[in-house]
């Protein structure tokens, strides 16, 4: 490993409750919920109906007629955040395919891309235009959109965001549960540290509001119920928490080389100072209670940030509201902080834009990047009567200004994923 470091010069954001960095950051700051029921289909036959949606027009985004006949759902996601990320890193003049690159090698800039559930929507789509709603096992393939193929493959993503960007270096697909958004900010980082690529633009995209993702989480009893009331479904580390809220959305980050990213002045939002990742071999759904596993990946990242547990201000938790998740989280970052995690202020956004599964962990690092940018703390909504079992600071309600130059961000997944990245602010001293 060459040891280079990393830096993030641009952010894009397509979450529920906004389009664009500016409506998201505003969002989690005012504390507000996306949470609604579910409207893209008729939910009233499953056990939770309620969801975090985004209000997300594809022409109004920019895309041709074309591209969205072409592409799924979660491919439109990715490329409009791709286009805010990319012109607002400055290394290309209008942010579109062609344009030219500032003084980058289109061979020197790669893609990685996080999904867990890919073109989910358009392969339910068109199962059921194909099998003329169910009602047929042999079904006719002239009745499919011609781009079925391309639903089939998640790889897909990650190749329209390179054309997004005339990206001609290494492209990368990374499918590892909820995990994936971090993970694949995560290659990205290894990707530029090992000199593989000089600029990566990295991030994820998921659309799973769907019926067969919402019938799969009913089936396991892992969404919150809560019907009655979708703006305070999503309660995580509440003692009535109950579940957590299926949401959609994605998040794309440029990546670049610091030294690089000094020589043109471009504008850094923060440094991604360590990476790591474990594996608890242990369930597919669950979680041992002392959160070892989750702890180990934080120390691991603090120790390739040459950081210590006390230098951290502020962590953005996974926190995403089932009993067992909120409490082996707690667990994992007293194990790992020590004394500090009681000191530490830690929320989770989810408990108002809901879990987009891999495109979350993303979304949490772009919230991350501008904690320390702005100098707030997003709030955890809805955390009304905290759980005795969950006892840390929790940023309960509203956000907080407080200075920020290390920030932790989690993430936890279904098959025993456990990851942690660390943000710094520009300029800080590396050890």
């Amino acid at each position: 490993m060459s040891g280079r470091r990393v830096v993030v010069t641009g952010i894009g954001v397509v979450a529920p409750g906004g389009i664009g960095v500016d409506r998201f950051w505003e969002l989690l700051t005012a504390g507000r919920t996306a949470t609604r029921t579910i409207t893209f289909f008729d939910p009233s036959a499953f056990r939770s109906r309620v969801a975090a949606e985004c209000d997300f027009d594809p022409a109004a985004a920019g895309l041709t007629p074309r591209q969205i006949r072409r592409m799924d759902r979660a491919a439109q996601l990715a490329v409009v955040s791709a286009r805010e990320a990319w012109a607002g890193s400055g290394l290309a003049g209008s942010g579109l395919a062609g344009s030219g690159l500032a003084g980058v090698a289109p061979e020197r800039v790669g893609v990685s891309l996080g999904s867990a559930v890919g073109c989910t929507t358009g392969l339910e789509e068109e199962y059921v235009v194909v099998s003329d709603g169910g009602r047929h096992w042999k079904v006719d393939p002239a009745y499919a959109v011609p781009h079925l193929y391309g639903y089939l493959v998640p790889s897909t993503l990650a190749c329209e965001v390179a054309w997004t960007c005339a990206a001609e270096g290494p492209a990368a697909l990374v499918s590892t549960g909820c995990t994936s958004g971090l993970d694949s900010v995560g290659h990205a980082y290894r990707s530029i540290q090992e000199g593989a690529a000089d600029v990566v633009v990295a991030g994820a995209a998921d659309a799973p509001i769907s019926p067969i993702t919402v019938a799969c989480f009913d089936a396991i009893r892992a969404t919150s119920p809560n019907n009655a009331d979708p703006g305070h479904a999503s309660r995580p580390f509440d003692r009535r928490r109950d579940g957590f809220v299926l949401g959609e959305g994605a998040a794309v980050l440029v990546l670049e080389e610091l030294e690089a990213a000094r020589r043109r002045g471009a504008d850094v939002y923060c440094e991604i100072a360590g990476f790591a990742a474990r594996s608890n071999a242990f369930h597919m759904t669950g979680l041992r209670p002392d959160g070892r596993e989750m702890a180990e990946a934080i120390r691991a990242a603090l120790g390739e940030a040459r950081l210590n547990p006390g230098d951290v201000g502020y962590v953005n938790a996974h926190g995403s509201g089932t009993k067992q998740n909120d409490r082996h989280e707690t667990a994992a970052v007293k194990r790992s902080l020590g004394e500090h995690a009681r000191k530490v202020p830690m929320s989770s956004i989810k408990s108002m834009i809901g879990h987009s599964l891999g495109a979350i962990g993303s979304i949490e690092l772009a919230a991350s990047a501008l904690a320390i940018r702005h100098g707030v703390v997003p709030p955890t909504a809805n955390l009304h009567e905290p759980d005795p079992e969950c006892d840390l600071d929790y940023v309960p309600l509203t956000a907080r200004e407080l200075p920020v130059d290390v920030v932790l961000s989690v993430g936890s997944g279904f098959g025993g994923f456990q990851s942690a990245m660390v943000l710094t602010a520009p300029g800080r001293a590396r050890p």
